[in-house]
């Protein structure tokens, strides 16, 4: 069962690795349409989708096991990070090829991003950062 925790400034979600758990990673992201450009927002829909799906897809995660999507708000960007107890992963893949039906996800977090990153401590971690439009400074609400 998918479980939801809310820490300011941030929050929380741990997915089942079910082919629902794109959706539902989306799906928690749209508590964040007033602090980020509708662009921004899109893009993150978009890279997070990516990066759950490769945890889906390529982890070899048990019924049992978990994705965690963690937001963090910064003062000029958020940050998500999706992270499994999965195989990991070769961080820096060559370019997908055309026409292919998988091998995107990276790409596509490498093009938009504006930062990212792998971590791996016990877990494999993978974050990117959006900033902010200037239209969109941080506020002291939860989000």
């Amino acid at each position: 069962m998918d479980q939801a925790e809310i820490r300011p400034p941030g929050f929380e979600v741990r997915l089942a690795p079910t082919d629902r758990a794109p959706a539902a990673a989306r799906q928690c992201l749209e508590r964040l349409h007033a602090r980020l450009d509708p662009d921004g927002l899109e893009t993150m829909r978009l890279l997070v989708s990516e990066l759950v799906t490769n945890s889906v897809r390529h982890a070899r995660l048990e019924s049992s096991g978990w994705i965690n999507v963690a937001v963090e708000e910064k003062p000029r960007a958020l940050r998500v990070a999706v992270s499994d107890p999965g195989i990991g992963f070769d961080e820096r893949p060559g370019p997908p090829q055309p026409g292919g039906g998988s091998g995107w996800g990276l790409h596509l977090v490498e093009q938009l991003a504006d930062r990212w990153g792998v971590s791996r401590d016990g877990e494999t971690k993978v974050w990117f950062e959006i900033d902010r439009h200037p239209a969109h400074p941080s506020t002291p609400a939860a989000l």
